[in-house]
């Protein structure tokens, strides 16, 4: 004997109905059969939405029992031959008037109470598996229906009846006995009561009909077909690329199908593996998909865990107070007032003082669960020695199962790490001494970015995805967007790292796409985007609370700089071109670089100081290493030195600034590079990252640019330095007649610094320094005094766009 069950998606309508036929028939060739099947599609809700509309006196019921009546005779109509149409329909059209007289019934009372909202639910199933015994019984296949409600035999608690198994596996045998045959149809989720009322077995109770028939039987195999290829690693609808699972033990499906897992009724799995009988899950609509095998033993195999899964509608009830410390019997009192309440407990957590004891819920019983508890505790509370409950709602559990997990170290470490990482909160954790399954309680709205996490770290072996947002589409920007696109499949198949760019703003637009902005065509789609600002962009990319995000600063915007740290505080990665925040006052900074620590995450600037250079990388490797800085010397704008490389008195020093801007080495606004306060910037930044607490106004700046260059708008400063060029010769002049060079030079020496131009002789390490390239020289207590040397471009578009690049890989 075998058992199969069809679930509401594979018998929806009468096309879905004609596979499960074909699969049937197939089926019954190898051995006797039991089919169990579900309700249509979506019947059963529009049966509970008619009982509670009765109930409520709204006489729209009668529409939808003949909106129900019409969709069950149209599945007959359609499914078999005219001539064989009569007897059925007349019996569908028999129980629907019944179905109607109970609802009438409804109606008058004004109630609808749980038997009789068992009694009215049950009616799908009669009715479906009617019908599809009559398409069996057309293609000869002789089957024999049974109503279930005859053969298995439940408690008194509707809605979710407790099945009297000895009773039940005597009325299947007995049944089977008086009526031999090849194919037996009987209605899934219905049974009765001592009383002969209906009972139903929860919602998804076809598959513990099925479990029954199967244990009852002592069947070869059960096998539940739904409308998904077997059981995954994770829920299809919130992780792209779960993998399939081909085996799977029976403590492990239990674990996921009761953290959520849908494919699988959780009381299911226990008559089977009394039996020891295995279960297959398979697609009704790929019949020749291999499916999930749950057994005794699964095969074991490279993935330590087997899958993830999550409830959601939780509520975390805690109970704390010094009186519970060393008090014998305080956690029995706490389960059983719930208990009394019909409360189920989820899952439990109690800290190892005894002060305290969490327990989650479903958050339907958390207001029925605070008023038990506090009532039943009244004299401890008002004593003192107990706190009244506190209750959380909008949480959700989730849960890492296999196991392979046992005794092998480091998941709750992985686990809790990537969750760390990405900014979600653990509320409550509970591993059981089986060590199959571990469950942290989050919030409700982490739990996709937590799922995918958490498959990310566990199942995904080829590559690992980062979410990036970019502000800035300007000259940089677009070279950044350019050098991604380039090396995406490089990085898939090298490092096994897929950049995702799912979010581009520039000053007066942003486009959003979770699944990737297409590269090749990001300023179309920015054009015809709506407009937006910054603001509107940072709580966009904050709600979507993405897995491994990373905000990217390419402007050199104020207010841009201004939201890093509400990025940083929802562990959100910032990736600063913007020189800005790090420049800002100290305090700034610091909170800053304090907030990436405490909630996680990662503050990179490296484009800051020398664009695609390595120099804070260096400076930080030197300080972690033990090293100790004593002095910089550096040359940090390449702007500067390419205008002052390329002025030798014979063009027009205007006109080689005007050069410098168009080839994309100064800042939008020329005069931050040429009047000094980009190189202070940089100089502090430098300080600030060797252990300096240094602010703007602490730096000497010996500015070479007269006072009235800085007056009026930037074509004002271009007119004044034509004006001005008699004193740019001079600085030339000068420097030419002591056979040295003019270079803009900062200095940092012992908490002090200072910025300005220098004659650099012949024999200065800065004297062979040509175009744009920057220069810095470290002299530290291992390199007192041949400096470490860090030199090349540090200025253009490209070179600062790799920066950025090399920064956001980093992150990964």
């Amino acid at each position: 004997m075998q058992v199969l069950k069809f679930g509401g998606s594979s018998v929806a309508n009468a096309e879905n109905i004609s596979k499960v036929a074909v699969i049937v028939s197939k089926a019954i060739q190898k051995e006797a059969t039991i089919l169990v099947v579900s309700a249509l599609g979506g019947v059963t809700d529009q049966l509970i939405e008619i009982g509670i509309k009765a109930a409520t006196g709204n006489e729209s019921y009668k529409e939808q029992i003949q909106l129900l009546e019409h969709k069950h005779l149209e599945t007959v109509r359609a499914l078999l031959h005219i001539q064989n149409q009569s007897a059925t329909l007349s019996w569908v059209k028999q129980q629907l008037n019944e179905l109607e007289r109970v609802c009438d019934g409804i109606f008058l009372l004004g109630e609808l109470s749980a038997r009789i909202k068992d009694r009215l639910v049950s009616y799908g199933e009669l009715l479906s598996s009617y019908i599809i015994t009559a398409k069996l019984a057309e293609m000869s296949l002789q089957p024999v229906w049974t109503d279930s409600r005859q053969l298995i035999l439940t408690n008194e608690q509707y809605g979710n009846a407790t099945v009297q198994l000895e009773k039940t596996y005597a009325n299947i045998d007995s049944f089977l006995a008086r009526h031999p045959a090849q194919l037996y149809v009987a209605p899934g989720f219905i049974a009765s009561n001592d009383k002969k009322y209906t009972t139903t077995l929860g919602r998804g109770g076809s598959d513990y009909t099925g479990a029954i028939f199967a244990a009852a039987t002592n069947a070869s195999t059960l096998e539940i077909w739904t409308d998904v290829t077997g059981m995954m690693t994770a829920d299809p609808r919130l992780v792209q690329n779960p993998k399939p699972i081909e085996a799977i033990s029976y403590q492990e499906a239990m674990e996921l199908s009761h953290f959520g897992a849908k494919i699988i009724y959780p009381p299911t799995i226990q008559p089977v593996m009394k039996k020891n009988i295995p279960v297959w899950v398979k697609n009704t609509f790929e019949p020749d998909a291999a499916g999930t095998v749950i057994q005794q033993h699964a095969v074991s195999n490279n993935d330590i865990v087997r899958g993830i899964s999550s409830i959601n509608k939780i509520a975390l009830l805690s109970l704390e107070g010094s009186g519970m410390i060393g008090i014998p019997g305080f956690s029995k009192r706490l389960f059983e007032v719930l208990a009394m309440r019909n409360i189920n407990v989820i899952l439990i957590t109690q800290s190892s003082s005894e002060y305290s004891i969490c327990v989650a819920i479903n958050e339907s019983d958390a207001l029925l669960a605070q008023q038990s508890i506090d009532a039943f505790f009244a004299y401890e509370i008002e004593n003192g020695k107990v706190n009244p409950v506190s209750v959380e709602t909008n949480l959700s559990i989730i849960a890492v199962v296999g196991e392979q997990m046992k005794s092998h170290p480091g998941i709750s470490g992985k686990m809790f790490g990537g969750l760390g990482r990405n900014g979600i909160n653990v509320r409550a954790i509970a591993q059981g001494s089986s060590e199959k399954n571990i469950s942290a309680v989050i919030a409700a709205a982490d739990v996709k970015k937590a799922i995918n996490v958490l498959h990310e770290d566990f199942f995904e072996t080829t590559y690992k995805q980062l979410n990036v947002f970019i502000a800035g589409a300007g000259n940089v920007g677009g070279k950044l967007l350019s050098q991604l696109h380039q090396q995406m499949q490089y990085l898939k198949e090298h490092m096994r790292l897929q950049i995702q760019v799912v979010g581009i703003a520039n000053s007066k637009k942003s486009i959003l796409d979770d699944a990737g902005i297409d590269l090749t065509n990001w300023k179309s789609l920015l054009d015809q985007a709506p407009e937006a600002d910054i603001h509107s962009f940072v709580a966009s990319i904050i709600e979507k609370n993405l897995r491994n995000s990373v905000f990217v600063d390419v402007t050199a915007n104020d207010t841009v700089a201004s939201v890093y740290g509400s990025l940083l505080s929802k562990s959100i990665a910032v990736v600063a071109c913007n020189k800005i925040a790090c420049s800002a006052s100290y305090a700034n900074y610091k909170k800053l670089k304090s907030l990436a620590r405490t909630f996680n995450t990662q503050f990179l600037f490296e484009t800051n100081v020398g664009a695609g250079l390595p120099v804070i990388g260096t400076l930080n490797d030197l300080l972690r290493s033990g090293d100790k800085i004593n002095k910089i010397q550096a040359v940090l704008s390449g702007t500067l030195n390419f205008v002052f490389n390329q002025y030798d008195g014979t063009i027009p020093f205007a006109q080689v600034v005007k050069q410098a801007q168009e080839e994309g080495y100064t800042e939008p606004d020329p005069r931050l590079d040429l009047g000094g306060t980009d190189v202070m910037r940089k100089i502090m930044i430098l300080a600030r990252e060797a252990g300096e607490p240094m602010e703007m106004d602490q730096i000497t700046n010996e500015a070479f640019l007269p006072a009235s260059c800085f007056e009026g708008s930037v074509a004002d400063f271009y007119a004044e330095m034509e004006k001005q060029e008699a004193h740019f010769k001079e600085l030339y002049d000068a420097a030419q007649a002591k056979k040295a060079k003019l270079k803009f030079v900062a200095v940092y020496d012992k908490g002090i610094a200072k910025v300005g131009l220098q004659h650099i002789p012949a024999d200065s390490d800065f004297y062979h320094l040509y175009g744009k390239d920057n220069l810095v020289l470290f002299y530290t207590e291992r390199y007192p005094e041949q400096p470490l040397v860090v030199k090349g471009a540090g200025a253009g578009a490209e070179v600062t766009a790799s920066g950025v690049f090399a920064d956001i890989i980093r992150v990964a």
